[in-house]
């Protein structure tokens, strides 16, 4: 079961030292590529935002938190022939890999697709040993997302394992990613070594697909649209941008680092559950509600604004797509003197009302509504993944125990504020990710403490009463 060791920064990881092979584009793969001629299809959303967002922070010198990367273990010596062959396949069969951008004139971002998959060609390149940090330096030196190969494979080969990485940059993919990526790789990896036929995987999805679609929404929407005026609405509540981090970050300098707490064993999530369930909402309003009373608790503030990450797969296809799905859902829940009850129903509704609008993306807003802006600050964001019951319970217990899975943050300065909280089988956690500095590390750590405490209070049974005096009395013992 995945815990605090599944999780960091990649300068903190320390491999055990092997021999090394890595991945790369071939010399006429990468010019067959770059000779790819210019597609109609426009980037998605969440990809023209990345590499505005890129060439924003690289304008600043700042590296900017971009790379998806993790790392799973296997037995036995890796037969680069078939790990290869599986490899330029899954590269060949989604073709968010198909295409890389560049701007022209100005802030226009132009498509770049290849005609012929097979043009994609990766060729094993043998290192020598390398020293855990040496390999480090070489996974983080992943292509920009202005670079079409800004993905790298790598395998460090011991006597009885060898430990298989992926570096890729968010523009390709989605937290979706690792489990797809664990799962095809291992079946075809496995069928493939003990001599049998490539497994048959059902027909991949088209990201391209998506794109034409999800602008095909996007351009249909007015400023009168309901789901453009709740936006709206939402941004003129904060002063005409998004909510603010709920946390004082200093100066937001500093590298990333990740704080990781377990904010309840199994029983103590079965009860929160309980008193989520009796309160009229699920095991995701009361995770809202309790961001909502956290900040209650640290500020005072009596009404939370926050902005949930969310899956928009929505058919069967695009759960099939390797791609960036990610919307956000914006949630409005009153406190102040409410109980934990009432604070839950108000979330649950916030949320499940306002699903809708995770496919209507921030640019598109301002497009509509220009005197609104985007924050100078951090954006904060609210991530939750259930993981306690299929299908996503049987690939943590069968995929991930045992292997030796992490994954592991670049190490650049996040874009967001981003608090993750996941509840497995066996318990629940929450992750932090935020800028190394004095003020911010103390600022997350009493973030954490209170939110623990709010889950701990619940589960004991402790949620029933007004919140109001409970905060009003911290306050007065600090």
């Amino acid at each position: 079961m995945p815990g605090e060791e599944a999780f960091g920064a990649i300068h903190d990881w320390l491999p055990d030292p092997g021999a090394v092979v890595c991945w790369h584009p071939s010399p006429a793969s990468l010019n067959k590529v770059r000779q790819a001629p210019i597609s109609a299809v426009p980037a998605s959303h969440q990809q023209a935002r990345h590499l505005r967002n890129f060439v924003d922070h690289a304008a600043r010198g700042v590296d900017m938190s971009r790379l998806c990367i993790g790392s799973w273990d296997m037995a036995g010596r890796c037969d680069i022939r078939v790990l290869t062959y599986v490899i330029n396949t899954h590269l060949r069969r989604h073709d968010t890999y198909h295409s890389w951008f560049e701007f022209a004139d100005g802030d226009r971002i132009l498509r770049h697709t290849v005609r012929n998959p097979a043009d994609i060609q990766c060729v094993p390149v043998k290192h020598d040993d390398m020293t855990p940090e040496e390999f480090r330096e070489h996974i983080v030196a992943t292509p920009s997302p202005l670079e079409w190969d800004c993905f790298r494979f790598a395998v460090i080969q011991r006597a009885d394992h060898f430990t298989f990485c992926f570096s890729i940059d968010h523009l390709y993919i989605d937290a979706q990613f690792l489990g797809a990526i664990r799962m095809e790789l291992y079946l075809m990896y496995t069928s493939l070594l003990a001599g049998g036929a490539p497994p048959a995987l059902p027909a991949a999805g088209s990201y391209e697909k998506y794109c034409v679609q999800q602008h095909e929404y996007t351009s249909a929407l007015t400023l009168d649209s309901p789901q453009v005026q709740a936006w709206v609405d939402f941004f003129e509540q904060n002063d005409g941008t998004l909510p603010e981090c709920p946390v004082s970050l200093g100066d937001g300098s500093g590298a990333c680092d990740l704080m990781f707490v377990r904010l309840m064993d199994e029983q103590q999530t079965a009860e929160f559950e309980d008193a989520c369930i009796a309160a009229g909402g699920r095991f995701s309003g009361g995770v809202f509600a309790s961001a909502a009373l956290a900040q209650y608790e640290l500020t005072g503030a009596e009404t939370y604004y926050g902005l949930v990450a969310c899956d928009t797969r929505g058919s069967r296809d695009e759960f099939l797509t390797i791609g960036w799905f990610t919307g956000f859902v914006p949630i409005t829940i009153p406190v102040g003197s409410s109980s934990f009850g009432a604070a839950v129903r108000a979330a649950q509704q916030s949320f499940d009302s306002g699903k809708a609008l995770a496919n209507v993306p921030f640019s598109r807003v301002l497009e509509l509504a220009p005197w609104l802006r985007m924050p100078q600050g951090r954006v904060p964001l609210l991530f939750h993944l259930d993981a306690s019951s299929p299908p996503l319970s049987t690939i943590v217990k069968s995929e991930w125990g045992g292997s030796n899975i992490k994954i592991h943050h670049d190490g650049g300065v996040p874009a967001r504020f981003d608090l993750r909280v996941n509840r497995y089988e066996k318990e629940t956690h929450a992750m932090v990710f935020f800028p190394d500095n004095p003020v911010a590390r103390e600022s997350v750590t009493r973030y954490l403490e209170t939110l623990k405490s709010i889950y701990l209070r619940v589960a004991e049974g402790r949620g029933g009463a007004p919140l109001w005096d409970v905060a009003a009395l911290q306050r007065q013992l600090v």
